[in-house]
C-alpha cells in the first residue's frame, strides 16, 4: 500500500518532464511563459495527487489538517506568487514607469540628404515578403527531385547578401515520414530571391553539409529544442534564417531581457548563432553581434519602443489625456538596405489621426540606432491609394512603399501587383508633394517621369553627381518625344555612350545635325544614361 502512494508522484514527475519537453520555457523569473508554466505544474500536480492530497488533510482518522500547522502555511504559496506576480505587473508597467519606457530608444534627428543617398537602381527592392514567396513556391514546383521530398517554408527573410538586398527561406520537410527518410542528410538547399531582379536561385548546399538544425527538425535536433538545453534561461524572442557572406546558413535567435521592473522594458541583450548544418553555437552580445548578422531586433519591437519614445516622453497621463507633443508610428513598416545593413523604415503621424506624417524613422535592424527625419507629407496608405488610383482600370495593388532619395526629394517607391501577386508597374509618389505620382513599366522609367513631373513643378531635378566633359563629332542624333518633351539622343565619334539632352533646356541642340563638333558636360545617372547638362 505504501508503494502505491508514490505512484501519483512518480507520474506527476513524468508529466512535468514531459511538459518542459514540449512547451521549453525559459527558467527566468522574467518570462511571463515561465510563470504560467509554474502554474500549469501545479494544476496538473492538484489534479493528479487530488485524492491522496483530500484523503491525509480531511479523510484520514488523525486529519493532518488539524494536527499539522505546516500544512496550513503552505496554502499561502499560491497567494504569495499571485500577489508577487501582481506586484511584478503594476511595477512595469508604463503607468508608474513612463519616463522608462520613453528612454528604451535613444533617437537622433537625421539630414535626409546626407543619410540617404541615391541609390543605384541594382540596389531597390521591388518584391514585397508575398510577391517573394509566390515566386520561390513557382521555382520548387520546376524542381521535380526536390519537390517531392520539400517545400518552402515560411521564414522569409530579408538580408543584405553582397550588398544586394534578398529574401531568403530555408526548405522544410514535406511531412513527417519524408523527415525520416531524409534526415540523415538534412534540407539539402535553400531559397535566394533577389529582390531587385525577381531571378529566384535554388542554392544546394556542398554533400554532407545539409540543414540538420532548424524548426522543421523533432527531438534533439529541433531548433528551439536544441537552444533551450543549450541556454536554458535565455528568453528567445524570434529566430531568424541568414546566410553569411560565403553562403553559409545560420540561424539568428535573438535573446530578449526585461530592463523595467519584473517583466516590463522587453529590450534585446543577444543573440545565440547556430550554424544550421553543424550545429555550432555562440552567444553574442549586442555590441559584439557579426557585421554579417543583419536581423537581431525584429520590426515590431522597433515599433513598439519608438511608440513609448514618443508617446511616454510628458508622462503617462499627458499620452492618454491631451496628449501634448505626443507622435505615434503609422500603421506599417518596411525595410531599407543602408550601408550594408537593414533598416527599417515607418512614417511617424501625429497622435490626432489625421492623414499626414510629420516625419520618419529609419531604425537600424541589428544596432537598434534610430535616425528621425523631420518632413510632412503624405502617409504611406495614402501613397499606396494615390499609385493604385493610377491605374485602377488594371485592378493592380500597391506594395507598402520602401523610402529612395531621388534628386534629393525623400520619395515612396512602390511597386503594383496583378491579381496572382506578380509585379507588373512601379510608382514613385513625393512624400512633401503626394499629387506628383509617377507609373512606369521599369523603374528606370518611372523615375524619368518622376523627375519630369517634378520639374514640371518647380522642383530642382539637377541630376546629382560630378559632371564629365566629352568633345567631338555627332555621329548619331535622333529625336523623340516623352511625356511631352523633346530629347536629343546623339553619339559622339570614337565613344560608345548615349547622350540624351533634353530640347528645351539646351534650345542650341536644334542647330546640331551630324558631322557637327560639339562640348558637353554630362552626368551618368544610375540606369547608364548619360544625361546632359551643358551644351556648345
Amino acid at each position: 500500500m505504501k508503494k502505491s502512494k508514490w505512484i501519483p508522484l512518480l507520474l506527476t514527475l513524468i508529466i512535468w518532464a514531459g511538459m518542459y519537453y514540449y512547451y521549453l520555457p525559459p527558467l527566468n523569473i522574467h518570462s511571463n511563459e515561465s510563470w504560467m508554466f509554474f502554474v500549469a505544474m501545479i494544476v496538473v500536480a492538484l489534479v493528479i495527487n487530488f485524492w491522496t492530497i483530500a484523503k491525509t488533510l480531511f479523510f484520514h482518522k488523525e486529519s493532518q489538517w488539524e494536527s499539522n500547522p505546516l500544512l496550513k502555511k503552505l496554502l499561502y504559496i499560491p497567494l504569495a506568487l499571485v500577489v508577487i506576480y501582481g506586484v511584478g505587473v503594476l511595477l512595469s508597467s508604463p503607468i508608474l514607469r513612463a519616463s522608462a519606457y520613453s528612454s528604451l530608444l535613444t533617437v537622433q534627428n537625421g539630414d535626409f540628404a546626407e543619410d540617404i543617398h541615391e541609390v543605384n537602381y541594382s540596389q531597390i527592392p521591388i518584391l514585397d515578403s508575398d510577391s517573394a514567396a509566390k515566386l520561390a513556391e513557382r521555382e520548387m514546383g520546376s524542381m521535380v527531385d526536390m519537390v517531392s521530398q520539400y517545400e518552402v517554408s515560411d521564414y522569409y527573410n530579408q538580408i543584405n547578401l553582397n550588398s544586394k538586398p534578398v529574401r531568403v527561406t530555408p526548405l522544410e520537410y514535406g511531412d513527417i515520414i519524408k523527415w525520416i527518410t531524409n534526415r540523415d542528410t538534412g534540407i539539402p538547399a535553400y531559397m535566394n530571391i533577389d529582390m531587385t531582379t525577381q531571378d529566384v536561385e535554388l542554392v544546394k548546399l556542398p554533400e554532407g553539409q545539409g540543414i540538420k538544425y532548424s524548426p522543421f527538425e523533432h527531438f534533439g535536433r529541433n531548433l528551439y529544442r536544441y537552444v533551450r538545453f543549450r541556454y536554458p534561461t535565455a528568453m528567445i524572442r524570434s529566430s531568424n534564417f541568414e546566410v553569411d557572406d560565403n553562403g553559409v546558413p545560420y540561424w539568428v535567435c535573438s535573446v530578449e531581457t526585461k530592463t523595467i521592473g519584473l517583466f516590463g522594458g522587453t529590450d534585446i541583450q543577444g543573440a545565440i548563432l547556430v550554424n544550421a548544418a553543424t550545429g555550432e553555437h555562440a552567444y553574442y552580445d549586442v555590441a559584439d553581434v557579426p557585421q554579417w548578422v543583419d536581423k537581431v531586433y525584429d520590426a515590431e519591437l522597433l515599433v513598439e519602443q519608438y511608440d513609448y519614445y514618443g508617446t511616454l516622453q510628458n508622462g503617462f497621463i499627458n499620452s492618454k489625456f491631451g496628449q501634448k507633443g505626443c507622435l505615434q508610428t503609422t500603421e506599417g513598416y518596411n525595410y531599407v538596405a543602408l550601408n550594408d545593413d537593414v533598416w527599417v523604415y515607418t512614417g511617424v503621424t501625429s497622435i490626432g489621426g489625421d492623414e499626414s506624417i510629420v516625419g520618419f524613422v529609419l531604425m537600424n535592424s541589428r544596432t537598434k540606432e534610430t535616425n528621425y527625419y523631420q518632413i510632412s507629407g503624405a502617409k504611406e496608405i495614402s501613397a499606396m491609394a494615390s499609385a493604385e488610383g493610377e491605374v485602377q482600370h488594371l485592378g493592380y495593388t500597391a506594395t507598402f512603399p520602401i523610402l529612395l532619395n531621388i534628386a534629393d526629394e525623400p520619395t515612396y517607391f512602390l511597386s503594383l501587383k496583378d491579381a496572382a501577386g506578380l509585379v507588373k508597374k512601379y510608382a514613385m509618389v513625393n512624400i512633401e508633394k503626394y499629387h506628383i505620382v509617377a507609373i512606369g513599366d521599369t523603374v528606370a522609367e518611372c523615375e524619368k517621369v518622376y523627375r519630369n513631373l517634378m520639374a514640371n513643378s518647380g522642383i530642382n531635378v539637377t541630376p546629382s553627381g560630378s559632371g564629365t566633359t566629352a568633345e567631338g563629332k555627332i555621329t548619331l542624333l535622333k529625336d523623340i518625344v516623352a511625356d511631352g518633351n523633346t530629347y536629343y539622343y546623339l553619339m559622339l565619334e570614337g565613344r560608345e555612350e548615349l547622350f540624351a539632352v533634353k530640347a528645351s533646356d539646351h534650345l542650341e541642340v536644334l542647330k546640331k545635325q551630324v558631322g557637327s563638333t560639339v562640348k558637353l558636360e554630362y552626368v551618368t545617372e544610375t540606369d547608364g544614361t548619360c544625361t546632359v547638362t551643358s551644351l556648345q
